[in-house]
């Protein structure tokens, strides 16, 4: 049985929502504040984690990442409201 994975969302100090996917979330999190994580962030550093969601596989969740990343800031926001800090799978 495979590790599942996560989508997440961070809002970055300048407004901006960075969308990724990880199998640790936490994990990447810090990543992404100590400035090691994705190029977006360390020009865009990390405000707060926005929530998550939890997806069977890598697959799943790119496909979700991809979709989240279509949307309009706007709309963005509004799906990053709905997860919360955590939600089951879509």
């Amino acid at each position: 049985m495979s590790k599942p994975w996560f989508l997440y969302m961070i809002e970055c100090v300048d407004g901006s929502i960075y969308t990724g996917i990880a199998v640790d979330v936490a994990g990447r999190y810090a990543a992404h504040c100590a400035g090691t994580g994705a190029r977006y962030t360390r020009s865009h550093p990390p405000l707060r984690l926005l929530g998550y969601e939890n997806h069977p596989d890598r697959s799943s969740a790119s496909k979700a990442e991809y979709r989240i990343k279509q949307l309009s800031p706007g709309e963005k926001r509004r799906y990053a409201a709905s997860l919360g800090l955590g939600r089951a799978e879509t």
